[in-house]
Protein backbone atom coordinates (compact mmCIF):
# COMPACT_ATOMS: atom_id res chain seq x y z
CA UNK A 1 0.00 0.00 0.00
CA UNK A 2 1.52 3.34 -1.00
CA UNK A 3 2.25 5.52 1.98
CA UNK A 4 -0.62 8.12 1.00
CA UNK A 5 -2.87 5.69 1.59
CA UNK A 6 -2.04 4.25 4.96
CA UNK A 7 -4.28 2.98 7.46
CA UNK A 8 -6.02 5.23 9.66
CA UNK A 9 -4.29 5.12 13.30
CA UNK A 10 -6.17 2.01 15.85
CA UNK A 11 -5.71 3.46 18.88
CA UNK A 12 -5.13 0.99 21.46
CA UNK A 13 -3.94 1.39 24.77
CA UNK A 14 -0.29 -0.26 24.89
CA UNK A 15 -0.45 -1.40 21.55
CA UNK A 16 1.45 0.23 18.26
CA UNK A 17 0.09 3.26 16.85
CA UNK A 18 -0.36 2.67 13.30
CA UNK A 19 0.31 5.90 10.38
CA UNK A 20 -1.93 8.26 9.41
CA UNK A 21 -3.68 8.91 5.81
CA UNK A 22 -2.89 12.59 6.55
CA UNK A 23 -0.80 14.83 3.99
CA UNK A 24 1.64 17.73 4.51
CA UNK A 25 2.48 18.91 8.27
CA UNK A 26 -0.45 17.69 9.71
CA UNK A 27 0.87 13.97 8.55
CA UNK A 28 4.00 14.46 9.79
CA UNK A 29 3.12 15.33 13.29
CA UNK A 30 0.52 12.97 13.44
CA UNK A 31 2.89 10.20 12.45
CA UNK A 32 5.27 11.50 14.96
CA UNK A 33 3.16 11.65 17.91
CA UNK A 34 2.70 8.14 17.30
CA UNK A 35 6.26 7.53 16.92
CA UNK A 36 6.78 9.07 20.30
CA UNK A 37 4.07 6.54 21.97
CA UNK A 38 5.79 3.24 20.01
CA UNK A 39 9.46 4.47 21.05
CA UNK A 40 8.45 5.23 24.73
CA UNK A 41 6.77 1.66 24.83
CA UNK A 42 9.93 0.41 23.44
CA UNK A 43 11.93 2.12 26.05
CA UNK A 44 9.58 0.79 28.95
CA UNK A 45 9.88 -2.94 27.71
CA UNK A 46 14.23 -2.34 27.22
CA UNK A 47 14.60 -1.05 30.65
CA UNK A 48 12.51 -3.65 32.55
CA UNK A 49 14.61 -6.19 30.66
CA UNK A 50 17.81 -4.62 31.36
CA UNK A 51 16.35 -3.95 35.49
CA UNK A 52 16.29 -7.58 35.37
CA UNK A 53 19.48 -8.11 34.12
CA UNK A 54 20.98 -5.41 36.71
CA UNK A 55 19.08 -7.10 39.52
CA UNK A 56 21.10 -10.52 38.62
CA UNK A 57 24.36 -8.55 38.92
CA UNK A 58 24.05 -6.53 42.09
CA UNK A 59 22.60 -10.29 43.64
CA UNK A 60 25.54 -11.59 42.59
CA UNK A 61 27.48 -9.10 43.57
CA UNK A 62 26.38 -8.95 47.35
CA UNK A 63 26.55 -12.54 47.61
CA UNK A 64 30.63 -11.81 47.68
CA UNK A 65 31.64 -12.68 44.31
CA UNK A 66 33.02 -9.11 43.40
CA UNK A 67 33.24 -9.65 39.38
CA UNK A 68 37.15 -7.67 39.17
CA UNK A 69 38.29 -10.78 41.83
CA UNK A 70 36.81 -13.62 39.43
CA UNK A 71 38.22 -12.00 36.40
CA UNK A 72 41.74 -11.52 37.65
CA UNK A 73 41.88 -14.08 40.34
CA UNK A 74 43.49 -17.17 38.62
CA UNK A 75 42.88 -19.33 41.30
CA UNK A 76 39.32 -19.20 42.15
CA UNK A 77 37.37 -22.43 42.56
CA UNK A 78 35.59 -24.34 40.58
CA UNK A 79 32.77 -23.98 41.86
CA UNK A 80 33.02 -20.23 41.68
CA UNK A 81 33.71 -20.27 37.59
CA UNK A 82 29.64 -20.57 36.78
CA UNK A 83 28.86 -17.37 38.84
CA UNK A 84 31.70 -15.62 37.21
CA UNK A 85 30.93 -16.69 33.49
CA UNK A 86 27.25 -15.99 35.02
CA UNK A 87 28.22 -12.09 36.00
CA UNK A 88 29.90 -11.32 32.26
CA UNK A 89 26.95 -12.49 30.29
CA UNK A 90 24.75 -10.53 32.63
CA UNK A 91 26.92 -7.34 32.35
CA UNK A 92 26.70 -8.03 28.23
CA UNK A 93 23.75 -8.28 28.03
CA UNK A 94 22.73 -4.93 30.12
CA UNK A 95 25.57 -3.32 28.11
CA UNK A 96 23.63 -4.68 25.00
CA UNK A 97 20.12 -3.37 26.16
CA UNK A 98 22.06 -0.10 26.71
CA UNK A 99 22.79 0.14 23.08
CA UNK A 100 19.21 -0.35 22.69
CA UNK A 101 17.76 2.57 24.88
CA UNK A 102 20.20 5.11 23.68
CA UNK A 103 19.32 4.04 20.05
CA UNK A 104 15.89 4.73 20.80
CA UNK A 105 16.80 8.41 22.63
CA UNK A 106 18.59 9.31 19.44
CA UNK A 107 15.77 8.40 17.52
CA UNK A 108 13.60 10.61 20.02
CA UNK A 109 16.00 13.76 19.30
CA UNK A 110 15.27 13.31 15.09
CA UNK A 111 11.59 13.48 16.61
CA UNK A 112 12.02 16.47 18.00
CA UNK A 113 14.46 17.84 14.99
CA UNK A 114 11.09 17.03 12.85
CA UNK A 115 8.76 18.95 14.72
CA UNK A 116 11.48 21.67 14.74
CA UNK A 117 11.83 20.99 11.19
CA UNK A 118 7.68 21.52 10.53
CA UNK A 119 7.78 24.41 12.85
CA UNK A 120 10.05 26.61 10.34
CA UNK A 121 8.17 25.38 7.40
CA UNK A 122 5.01 27.25 9.08
CA UNK A 123 7.50 29.82 9.97
CA UNK A 124 8.56 30.51 6.23
CA UNK A 125 5.23 29.92 4.67
CA UNK A 126 3.07 32.20 7.28
CA UNK A 127 6.18 35.30 6.99
CA UNK A 128 4.33 38.56 8.05
CA UNK A 129 0.61 36.67 9.01
CA UNK A 130 -0.62 37.45 12.54
CA UNK A 131 -2.23 33.74 12.58
CA UNK A 132 -0.78 30.81 12.09
CA UNK A 133 -3.17 27.61 11.25
CA UNK A 134 -4.41 24.76 13.71
CA UNK A 135 -3.64 21.61 12.17
CA UNK A 136 -6.15 19.58 14.67
CA UNK A 137 -7.76 21.07 17.55
CA UNK A 138 -6.15 23.79 20.05
CA UNK A 139 -2.29 23.47 19.34
CA UNK A 140 -0.15 25.88 17.17
CA UNK A 141 2.57 23.96 15.58
CA UNK A 142 4.96 25.40 17.63
CA UNK A 143 3.49 23.64 20.48
CA UNK A 144 4.29 20.17 19.28
CA UNK A 145 8.03 21.10 18.70
CA UNK A 146 7.97 22.18 22.47
CA UNK A 147 6.45 18.95 24.34
CA UNK A 148 8.86 16.73 22.19
CA UNK A 149 12.01 18.95 22.90
CA UNK A 150 10.79 19.10 26.89
CA UNK A 151 10.08 15.14 26.47
CA UNK A 152 13.17 14.51 25.10
CA UNK A 153 15.30 16.38 27.39
CA UNK A 154 14.26 13.94 29.87
CA UNK A 155 15.24 10.64 28.14
CA UNK A 156 18.62 12.56 27.15
CA UNK A 157 19.12 13.04 30.61
CA UNK A 158 17.82 9.48 31.51
CA UNK A 159 20.38 7.68 29.37
CA UNK A 160 23.41 9.59 30.62
CA UNK A 161 22.20 8.40 34.09
CA UNK A 162 22.01 4.45 32.93
CA UNK A 163 25.23 4.79 31.01
CA UNK A 164 26.79 5.95 34.46
CA UNK A 165 25.36 3.07 36.00
CA UNK A 166 26.55 0.40 33.56
CA UNK A 167 30.01 1.64 33.96
CA UNK A 168 30.34 1.17 37.31
CA UNK A 169 27.89 -1.20 39.07
CA UNK A 170 30.18 -4.50 37.21
CA UNK A 171 32.74 -2.72 39.70
CA UNK A 172 31.00 -1.44 42.69
CA UNK A 173 31.64 -3.43 45.99
CA UNK A 174 29.53 -1.41 48.23
CA UNK A 175 26.54 -2.71 48.51
CA UNK A 176 24.41 0.27 49.69
CA UNK A 177 25.76 2.21 46.62
CA UNK A 178 24.97 -1.39 44.68
CA UNK A 179 20.93 -1.06 45.47
CA UNK A 180 20.93 3.35 44.53
CA UNK A 181 22.28 1.85 41.23
CA UNK A 182 19.56 -0.34 41.33
CA UNK A 183 16.77 1.64 42.77
CA UNK A 184 17.70 4.35 39.98
CA UNK A 185 17.56 2.24 36.91
CA UNK A 186 13.80 0.97 38.32
CA UNK A 187 12.46 4.29 39.26
CA UNK A 188 14.90 6.76 36.35
CA UNK A 189 13.96 9.96 37.98
CA UNK A 190 15.25 12.16 35.39
CA UNK A 191 11.60 10.88 33.47
CA UNK A 192 8.67 11.97 35.57
CA UNK A 193 5.08 11.42 35.55
CA UNK A 194 4.82 14.75 33.40
CA UNK A 195 5.77 12.69 29.94
CA UNK A 196 2.85 10.57 29.89
CA UNK A 197 0.93 14.04 30.44
CA UNK A 198 2.53 15.30 27.84
CA UNK A 199 2.61 12.15 25.69
CA UNK A 200 -1.43 12.01 25.98
CA UNK A 201 -1.72 15.67 25.20
CA UNK A 202 -0.23 15.38 21.90
CA UNK A 203 -2.03 11.84 21.30
CA UNK A 204 -5.54 13.50 22.15
CA UNK A 205 -4.75 16.90 19.83
CA UNK A 206 -3.83 14.60 16.95
CA UNK A 207 -6.68 12.36 17.34
CA UNK A 208 -4.90 9.15 18.13
CA UNK A 209 -6.95 9.23 21.75
CA UNK A 210 -10.48 9.89 22.14
CA UNK A 211 -11.98 11.76 25.13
Amino acid sequence: MPESQSMISVVDDGKTLKKTALTGSARKIKDNAADWHNLMLRWESCNDTAFSAANKIVNLKISGLSYEKLVVDDTASAHESPNKEELERLCSELLDLLKRMSQIQLKMEKLTSTFKGVCDLEDYQCQGENHRPILFLTWPTKLFYETSLKMSEMYKKEITLKKTIVGEIAHTTDQDLLMVYLSCWLYQPYIDSGSKVLLESMLLETGHRTF
